[in-house]
């Protein structure tokens, strides 16, 4: 069944549970799985993905890769685990989510692009928005993470490893735990956040002067900023965001872990 229109995919989910179904299986990116998240979250049906978007972070992180008939033939082997999602809530609504939220430098990012730079130019439009943005002052923002306040550029809170497909930053996130990894990246300056990527492309992000890396179930996000949830636009701060266990059921690889 083909999405004609935003939130498109959580109808077709919510109507495929109130008729009893026990499987949906989503083809697309990871905003088109997330609309479906919106809908399975708390229902008996099991939810498969196959990778069809620009970045593909579930997909990527699962293993099970972005190939559309490599991932298809990984379907079969594939086992049901019950697991955590996030919730945003802010005064007026909540949304669920599945990879990952961020608050900050990368939404801002992400509402900027022009759609059809990243229907062109596919991941690589989002790094062309970010280098847009060097001769930007980062905006501030405020997290409160399990009593502690900081401030910062951008907040990551996530719940998978992969960031864009092929990047690492909460290397200690997992599906399989019922929380987030939260990462915090300091500083105002955008060069900053140049070297920033640098390091996690060499994977020593965690070890960078300015990063914080705390576990938690729940945080408050605030301040004037974007923020986006599996890479789609979600609204503005502030927002609070919690882990809910027992959630979802997500057919996994075996493996994955």
């Amino acid at each position: 069944m083909p999405t004609s229109a935003p939130a498109h995919a959580t109808e077709i989910a919510q109507a495929a549970v109130a008729e009893g179904a026990d499987l949906v299986i989503v083809l697309g990116g990871d905003g088109t799985i997330n609309e479906a998240v919106n809908g399975l979250v708390h229902s008996p049906a099991a939810l498969a993905i196959l990778p069809g978007g620009t970045a593909n972070v579930l997909a990527m992180e699962l293993g099970i890769g972005s190939r559309l008939g490599r991932a298809i033939d990984r379907l079969a082997d594939c086992v049901e685990r019950r697991i955590a999602v996030g919730r945003l809530c802010n005064k007026t609504s909540s949304r669920h989510f599945l990879a990952m939220a961020g608050a900050g430098l990368d939404a801002k990012i992400v509402y900027d692009l022009n759609p059809k730079l990243k229907a062109i130019a596919g991941k690589a439009g989002y790094w062309l928005g970010g280098f847009g943005h060097i001769g930007q002052r980062v905006v501030q923002l405020e997290a409160r993470v399990n009593g502690a306040l900081y401030r910062c550029g951008f907040a990551l809170v996530s719940r998978v490893r992969n960031y864009g497909g092929d990047l690492e930053i909460a290397r200690g996130a997992s599906l399989l735990k019922n929380d987030f990894e939260v990462v915090l990246f300091e500083g105002s300056h955008p060069l900053r956040y140049l070297a920033y990527m640098m390091a996690v492309g060499l994977k020593q992000v965690q070890k960078m002067p300015g990063v914080h890396t705390i576990r938690a179930e729940h945080l408050e996000l605030s301040g004037s900023v974007p923020v986006q949830v599996d890479g789609e636009y979600a609204g503005r701060l502030p927002v609070c965001l919690e882990a809910l266990p027992d959630a979802l059921t997500l057919l996994m690889p075996p493996g994955y872990g």
